[in-house]
């Protein structure tokens, strides 16, 4: 005798039989890896913000130093010496203007850099960990 579907009942069981569900997870294990995403995030997260925060810091110190070295220049300039002695002297600030702005951006730029490395080194070591994690609870899957 066969059912609707044209199997015999003993033909039913043995398909039955042969279906393998999937093993159910460690769900303790899936919350701690989860855990340690988010912690993960949370950290990179903190070392982009700190890295923000030194950026604007050394930003600020720049402009109160050009602040100061502009108000030294425009007392320098307001001097007696001749009209080839200012322009020498002006000369010589611009140089020496363009010469720190240069280097100022280059610091902020590696400041950005650094930090962002490090933010992203945290991620990548996440991933890496996740990764192992994932092998794992397969391997326990298989055996």
């Amino acid at each position: 005798m066969s059912d609707r579907f044209g199997m015999k009942p003993d033909e039913m069981m043995r398909m039955l039989s042969e279906f393998r569900l999937p093993a159910m997870p460690d769900m303790s294990g899936l919350a701690e890896a989860q855990r340690r995403n988010l912690e993960a995030l949370s950290n990179a997260n903190r070392v982009a913000l700190e890295g923000a925060q030194a950026v604007g810091r050394r930003h600020m110190e720049i402009l109160q130093a050009s602040m100061a070295e502009m108000t030294d220049a425009i007392r320098a300039m307001s001097g007696t010496e001749s009209p080839q002695v200012r322009a020498a002297k002006q000369a010589e600030m611009l140089k020496s203007a363009y010469e720190r702005a240069v280097a100022n951006m280059k610091e902020v730029a590696d400041l950005i850099q650094n930090s962002n490395s490090e933010a992203l080194g945290v991620l990548n070591k996440r991933f890496t960990e996740a990764m192992d994690e994932v092998k794992t609870l397969v391997a326990q899957q298989k055996g």
